[in-house]
Formats: structure tokens, sequence, C-alpha cells
């Protein structure tokens, strides 16, 4: 069972190894309500997951922590433990899957963990993990379906009513749970009237379909570039917390998450992972009902692989229409290619790619297919260069699949 008196002795635990985070008003995330950031982006290996993992190893007595913890992560968990055990001298294991990232093995070795690599997938590693602890007698350490490690997480939930006393509402990502539960138990207790609000990735509502359904599902496959929320199963215990204190959960589509991840570096220069991202996805498309509202995002991590940020930067241009792609049927001759060109810089578009392309099968022998692509200022540009096309009498549509 949650204890409120277990959060306050979390913080007091705490309090030597958080890097202090503190709220960031973000006025351009969204007119229409003040907006403002918990960047645990910046906290001590870049996520929130140290508040848990350090709590809960400090919890551990003498025998437990002379034989050390194991964790199972590919990401965030991995380094949170890692750090929490080095720093009190407790001997950590992390397995993680062989495809994980290079860089992320690396920085949970170079926390002081010994790493375990596992042939096979998250679910391989994560059984190792529990063969491995009942071999040895380690204590595992759960990413988040444990109440030391909620407890843990729950303390930004105290840190945002002292920052903020009169906020109304709280949005925070939710893969298994244990993020939210901290905060929503924390809030609840004590600002019964604050609405807290859960945002999953569509490719992975594992915790939305548990609370329709009433009950823990297991999802067969979770699909999102929010690595950090993308879980099949959610925690029993986290899973019951959210169902008595949370308002709604809500899901938020890859295209707006890589929008909201680009709306934090050019606006508020920070860096969000695609799971730190979906809350502030959230606030951007009025996914919750908080018009004129104080509304609090947690960016919950920004651990991103700096080798997709590429991707993600163009999908988040293209879906604030910032960059389109167009296709267009050309009669193949001379000056067609110069008509739709000047129209396109009549309307002030920076053409930044173009494919001239006979080869692909048409009813018209003689056309040809054109492609562009365009940086442009909004989607209301993109609707006035449609147009002036159509005037013209080309026939020109959005080419969604390079998005």
């Amino acid at each position: 069972m949650l204890q409120l008196d277990d959060f306050y002795h979390a913080r007091s635990v705490l309090h030597q190894v958080l890097r202090p985070t503190a709220l960031v008003q973000a006025r351009k995330i969204n007119p229409e309500m003040e907006v403002y950031l918990k960047p645990e982006c910046l906290q001590r290996t870049g996520s929130f997951k140290v508040r848990g993992a350090y709590y809960k190893i400090s919890q551990l007595s003498d025998t437990e922590k002379a034989k050390g913890v194991i964790a199972c992560s590919a990401g965030n968990h991995a380094q949170g433990v890692a750090l929490a055990a080095t720093s009190m001298g407790v001997k950590s294991l992390i397995c993680l899957p062989e495809s994980a990232p290079i860089s992320k093995i690396e920085a949970t070795r170079r926390l002081g963990a010994e790493v375990y690599l596992v042939p096979g997938v998250y679910d391989d590693a994560y059984q190792k993990a529990l063969q491995l602890r009942d071999e040895y007698g380690y204590t595992f350490v759960h990413p988040f379906d444990d109440a030391h490690v909620i407890a843990g997480q729950g303390t930004i939930g105290l840190e945002l009513i002292e920052q903020l006393p009169d906020v109304d509402a709280v949005i925070v990502p939710v893969g298994g749970g244990g993020l939210i539960a901290g905060i929503a138990f924390v809030i609840k207790q004590l600002r019964p009237h604050v609405k807290v609000y859960g945002v999953q990735a569509e490719g992975a509502p594992s915790m939305l379909k548990s609370i329709e359904t009433h009950h823990v599902i297991a999802l067969d496959s979770v699909s999102t570039i929010a690595d950090g929320i993308a879980v099949k199963v959610p925690g029993r215990l986290t899973f019951a917390t959210c169902q008595q204190y949370v308002d709604g959960i809500i899901t938020v589509s890859e295209d707006e998450i890589c929008a909201a991840i680009l709306q934090l570096i050019e606006a508020e220069k920070m860096i969000a992972e695609g799971a730190g991202a979906t809350t502030v996805a959230a606030a951007m498309f009025n996914k919750v009902p908080l018009k004129g509202k104080k509304v609090v995002c947690v960016v919950s991590g920004g651990n991103i692989d700096v080798t997709i940020l590429n991707r993600v930067i163009n999908r988040g241009l293209a879906k604030s229409g910032r960059l389109c792609t167009i296709d267009l049927e050309l009669d193949d001759q001379p000056g067609k290619l110069v008509d739709v060109c000047g129209v396109v810089a009549q309307q002030g578009a920076n053409i930044t790619s173009v494919h001239h392309d006979r080869s692909t099968n048409r009813k018209k022998v003689n056309t040809c297919v054109l492609r562009l692509t365009m940086e442009t200022k909004n989607q209301t540009h993109i609707d006035n260069i449609l147009q002036a096309l159509r005037e013209k009498g080309f026939e020109p549509y959005v080419n969604s699949h390079l998005k």
C-alpha cells in the first residue's frame, strides 16, 4: 500500500542525489493555456528514473545490498539503477537485449554497472534477469511496479505543488505507470481538485486499454518512437493506483510526438526523447480540456538516440506545416517544370528537392510525375500553394507517406 509518508521520506533521501529541476514557463506550446514544463530531461542520467531506483536501493537491508541488485532495461531505468547502486557501493547487474543501442550499453557501463547482454528482445532479457535473481540472490529493481519505486517517482508531485501552488492540471507520460501513479497519488492526497492526465503513444496504449476494460491487459506488440513508454503490460499496483486517482488517459500520434520534440528544440532550447515529449504533444494539440488553465507537462527524459534525430525533426516539420512534399502529374514537355517552380517561388516557398520520374506506369504515355519537397511556413501557406497550382491548371496532392 502507498503511504504519503513514504513520499516525504523519499524526498529527504533523494535530496543528496537529485539535480533540482525548476519549472519553465513555455508560452509558445499552446497560447490557449498557461503551460509549464517540468524538465526531468535535465535530471542526472537524463531522466526521472534515478528517483525511483535510488530510493528503492536505499531502502534495502545491509544483507540485500551486499548481494547486489539486478534490473532489466534498454534505456533510462538501467542508467538510473547503475548510478544509484554505484553511489551507494552496491553491485548492479543490468540485463540488456543484444539489440540495445551501443550508446545506451556503454552509458550503463560508465555508471558502474555490469552489463549482461541477452540474445533476443526485452522480454528475453527480463526472463534472464529473473533467472539470475533466483540463482544468485540479487534484489530485482522493478522499473515501475514497486511501492518504493513509485514513491521515488512521486517526489515530482511534491515538487510541483510547491513550485506552482495554484496549478490546475498535470500531464504525465505513461508506460508501465510508475511515474503517473506516484504523481497522481501525491497530488490527489494534497490537492484533490488538481486534474492528473496520462498520455500514451498510439502504438503502445497498454494502460489506456487496461483502464477501459477494468483489468490489466497485455498488448500483443508495441511500436512507437517513444521507446521509454513502449510497455506491453502495465503494473498491477500502478494500474490500481491509476484507476483510483488519474482523471483520464489519452494518446498522441507519432507525428504529434515529433512535432512536440521539434517545438521543444526550437522554442524552449530543450532536448526531449519521444516519451518525454508526449505531454507537450498533448498540450499542443489540445488532447486535454484545459483551455485557460495552468498546466504542467512533465518532460520525463531527454535520452533520444541522436542517430534518428534528423528523421524526427523532418516528421515534426511536416506535422507543423514547415515541410511539405507534393506530387503532380505533368505533360512531359519543355517548360512545365519551370511553370510549377515559378508558382511555388511566387508563393514564397523554398524547394529543397525535385524528383522527375518518367518510369512509373500511367494511363497517359506522354506524362511524368514531379515530386517537390518544399520548406513552408505553416498549413495555411501549404493550402495557398496548392490553390495557386490548381489555378494554373495543375492537380497537386500532398504525399503524406513522406512525412
